[in-house]
C-alpha cells in the first residue's frame, strides 16, 4: 500500500504535533514544518524514514517554496497539506505597542496559510487530486474582546479558504476548512477563562483526520462548539455586545 503523503505546518508542538503523530503512526510520509529544529529532529528520530523536517517560519514565502520543492522532488505531490501554523495573543488597539502583535498574528495565521498552499497547488492539480486543509477557529465567528487580532485573522482565514475552495472546484483538489473549539495546547494553557468542550490534542487530531479523509468542506470540532458558534453568529449586535462587554481577555504578550 502506498503511504499517504502529508504536509503539516506548526508540526513541532500542540495540535500540529498531534496531527503529525496521528499520520506518522499510520505509516504516512510527513513533511513536518515548524520553527523549532530540535523538536522536528526529535520527531524524525522517533519515526525514522517517515519525516522530512523543515525548520522555517511560514511568513517566509521563499523558504516555504524551497521546502515544498524539496518534498515534491523526494516524495511527489502530497495527498494532504494542512496549514495549521498559528499564533494567538491578547491584543488591545489602544496600546500602540500591540500594533506589531496585530501584524504578526495576521502574517502567520493568514499569509502563512497562503504561503503554505501556493507551492503545492500546481503539483496537486497535475497529480489529479489531494486536499488542502486550513485550520481556522470558532473565534472567527464573532469579534472576541481582547482578541481582535486573533478573531480577525481566523475570520479572514475562513473567507480565504472559501474563495480557494471555489477557485479549485473541478480541479480535483479539495479544500477543507476546520474550525476547532478549545484544544489543550500551550496556546490555550494561558487562557484565564473556562473553555467548554475542550479536547485533548490527540483526540482533536483524530477527529480532524476523519473530516479530512471524508473531505468535508466545512466542519467545527467538537460538534458542540458548532452549536455554540451558530448561536453566537445569530445573536443581535446589541445583545452580543452586552453579554461580552465584561468577558475576560486573553493575556497580552509577545509572540
Amino acid at each position: 500500500m502506498i503511504p499517504l503523503k502529508v504536509v503539516i505546518t506548526g508540526a513541532s508542538s500542540g495540535l500540529g504535533q498531534a496531527l503529525a503523530r496521528h499520520y506518522l503512526e499510520r505509516g504516512a510520509i510527513v513533511a513536518a514544518i515548524a520553527r523549532r529544529k530540535d523538536l522536528l529532529e526529535s520527531l524524525a528520530a522517533e519515526f525514522p524514514g517517515q519525516v522530512h523536517g523543515y525548520a522555517l517560519d511560514v511568513r517566509d514565502a521563499v523558504s516555504v517554496r524551497q521546502a515544498a520543492a524539496d518534498f515534491i522532488a523526494c516524495a511527489g505531490a502530497p495527498d494532504v497539506v494542512i496549514a495549521n501554523a498559528g499564533v494567538s495573543v491578547g491584543t488591545l488597539t489602544e496600546h500602540a505597542e500591540d500594533a506589531d502583535a496585530f501584524r504578526q498574528v495576521m502574517d502567520i495565521n493568514v499569509l502563512g496559510m497562503v504561503h503554505t498552499f501556493q507551492p503545492f497547488v500546481a503539483a496537486m492539480r497535475e497529480a489529479g487530486g489531494g486536499t488542502l486543509v486550513g485550520i481556522a477557529s470558532v473565534a472567527g465567528f464573532r469579534g472576541l474582546p481582547g482578541a481582535g487580532a486573533y478573531s480577525a485573522s481566523k475570520a479572514a482565514a475562513t473567507s480565504y479558504l472559501e474563495s480557494l475552495r471555489v477557485e479549485l472546484r473541478a480541479s480535483g483538489v479539495e479544500v477543507v476548512t476546520i474550525c476547532p473549539g478549545y484544544i489543550k495546547t500551550p496556546m490555550t494553557a494561558v487562557n484565564p477563562y473556562s473553555m467548554p468542550f475542550i479536547l485533548e490534542a490527540p483526540e482533536a487530531a483524530r477527529r480532524m483526520a476523519r473530516a479530512i479523509e471524508r473531505q468535508v468542506a466545512f466542519t467545527v470540532i467538537p460538534w458542540q462548539m458548532g452549536l455554540v458558534g451558530a448561536v453566537l453568529k445569530r445573536l443581535p449586535r446589541w445583545l452580543y455586545d452586552r453579554l461580552f462587554a465584561n468577558a475576560p481577555h486573553k493575556p497580552r504578550g509577545l509572540i
